[in-house]
């Protein structure tokens, strides 16, 4: 059975005609020939696929295409300024050598900046103290907020570092 969907990914229209059964990272990575997010575990256990999807952070090998029917995706080469800027996301991980080899890292971006979309509308985590109060970003809010990102590099400390110095 075939879906017919569009997406807004980085920005651009696309329309696609699918297997009802492709995932939202398969459609980006092999039907539209966009790199960015990466295939890891297939399993949505190490955020190497993570995208921003209607501002929301999502592993795209978990979701199938077809629920994202309608939505604006946004990968780590789509938070890229018109004018070739990077993100300041993008700019800290540079700073702050929040990478190795860098396989994760476009995950890694898209997760943090989701992460502080979340943080800036009050969602608590497991790590924060007062579920009734906006969260205090610290080291251990960080950790928590980004557990679901695995860098195999053990790049953590600076990939922390990198949205310290971004966030609020």
């Amino acid at each position: 059975m075939e879906a017919a969907i569009t997406l807004r990914v980085d920005g651009r229209p696309h329309s696609l005609t699918l297997d009802a059964r492709t995932t939202l990272l398969d459609a980006l990575r092999d039907h539209l020939g966009n790199f960015s997010p990466k295939k890891g575990c297939d399993h949505g256990q190490c955020g190497a696929c993570t995208v921003l999807l209607d501002g929301r952070r999502v592993t795209t090998c978990l979701l199938l295409a077809a629920q994202a029917d309608g939505c604006e995706v946004v990968t780590a080469a789509g938070l890229t300024g018109e004018d070739g800027e990077p993100h300041p996301m993008q700019r800290a991980f540079l700073d702050r050598d929040g990478f190795q080899c860098g396989y994760c890292t476009p995950g890694q971006i898209c997760s943090a900046v989701g992460m502080l979309a979340e943080a800036r509308q009050g969602h608590p985590s497991h790590a924060s103290p007062d579920v009734g109060k906006p969260p205090e970003l610290t080291d251990e809010e960080i950790r928590e907020r980004m557990s679901a990102n695995l860098c195999r590099c053990g790049a953590y400390p600076s990939i922390v570092a990198a949205i310290r110095e971004v966030a609020p």
